[in-house]
């Protein structure tokens, strides 16, 4: 961290309870629900510097600073937002949110359903990023924001940002979409279903009502997370951190961990499970499968996006090919079409889809540019 960047410090989660019933996609009408959300810099008397950070598929609320019992507890993005970073809280007043069907404070599989005081389980509602955006529309009014500054996502939270833009148009200033793509394309979708499958064919997920037995479906869970970490990572910096290597230098002629890179994605995959809910799993990547913008409007996206009243910011990574450059130039040819303002940047970068998570220099000079331009519009 520069001498001019500082963290935003301890900070605490909050809650904000609802009782007027959400109506979700699914038909389902959800009711009592909690968002566990939490906030970073001061809201100006305005109220019109607001930043919505919308995370990706194990991503949460907790996006900047740590908690007072754990010093090791740094946000998902705390590298990226705090006074003097590009995402910068001197300027910015800065809201994470748990989504819905999340396992960290928000309503989920793993929260009681008040009517049986049971963990939802199975029953809970399957979610869209539609119902998302909805939900978080209702914490901002809650919160006093008419209208965000910016909202800003990447992977999965770049489709938030995009969807936030279309359906909700006179409330967000600039979009910011970071490593995603306007809809999966099949292979995306393919990953999913193998991940989901790992969890189902668990004999210990019990068709989701895990909970009552007292059992975590683990191996499932962690089946899922060493594919999708694969997919995360490129090939060209699997081989540099790890290469062919071998742990203890000559093959062993057997099944258990030999190569180095097996041996970090069982670490990756363990640690997983140990936090995350597989219910929550199965959910984030079927909300992720079921996103398609265009679909409402004749499967036309530029008519999706000429009802946008945004500028835009497009990042893609070179190395990223899970969400490719391609998906995020197809974005922003139809955002060219739309007639609607937008900046695009292509960063080379060999962390492959991570790399919206990591410090590549390009990257932070591009999104510490952007967000400028914002901070200039917020206090003029």
């Amino acid at each position: 961290m520069s001498n001019t960047e500082q963290s935003v410090g301890i900070v605490t989660a909050q809650s904000a309870d609802f009782s007027t019933p959400l109506e979700l996609a699914c038909g389902v009408a959800l009711s009592p629900y909690c968002l566990k959300y939490e906030t970073y810099g001061e809201l100006n008397a305005a109220k019109s510097n607001a930043v919505l950070i919308c995370h990706a598929l194990s991503g949460h609320h907790h996006v900047a600073g740590r908690y007072a019992d754990d010093d090791k507890s740094a946000g998902w993005w705390d590298n990226m937002i705090g006074p003097g970073k590009p995402i910068d809280t001197r300027y910015f007043f800065v809201v994470g949110v748990n989504n819905l069907g999340g396992c960290h404070g928000s309503s989920g599989p793993a929260s009681l359903n008040p009517a049986t005081g049971q963990p939802w389980g199975s029953t809970f509602p399957l979610m869209t990023v539609p119902d998302w955006v909805c939900a978080q529309a209702r914490l901002a009014d809650r919160l006093g924001i008419d209208r965000w500054a910016a909202v800003i996502g990447g992977s999965l939270g770049g489709m938030q940002a995009l969807q936030w833009s279309i359906d909700f148009p006179e409330r967000v200033a600039h979009a910011l979409v970071i490593a995603s793509a306007p809809k999966l394309s099949a292979q995306n979708i393919a990953f999913n279903d193998v991940a989901r499958q790992a969890i189902l064919s668990d004999p210990e997920f019990h068709g989701g009502d895990f909970y009552a037995h007292g059992v975590v479906p683990r191996r499932g869970l962690r089946l899922a997370r060493m594919l999708g970490h694969i997919t995360y990572l490129s090939d060209d910096g699997m081989g540099e951190k790890f290469g062919r290597m071998l742990r203890s230098g000559e093959f062993k002629f057997g099944y258990d961990v030999e190569f180095e890179i097996e041996s970090y994605l069982r670490y990756q995959g363990d640690k997983f499970s140990d936090m995350f809910d597989a219910n929550t799993y199965l959910l984030m990547t079927k909300a992720l499968d079921y996103f398609d913008p265009a679909k409402s409007y004749d499967d036309d996206l530029v008519a999706a996006l000429r009802r946008s009243r945004s500028r835009y910011l497009v990042a893609s990574f070179t190395s990223d090919w899970r969400f490719s450059p391609l998906r995020s130039r197809e974005l922003v040819r139809a955002l060219v079409a739309a007639d609607r303002p937008v900046s695009y940047g292509e960063i080379e970068s060999t962390h492959g889809h991570d790399a919206f998570l990591m410090l590549d220099p390009p990257y932070v000079r591009l999104m510490r540019s952007y967000l400028a331009g914002v901070a200039a519009e917020v206090r003029a």
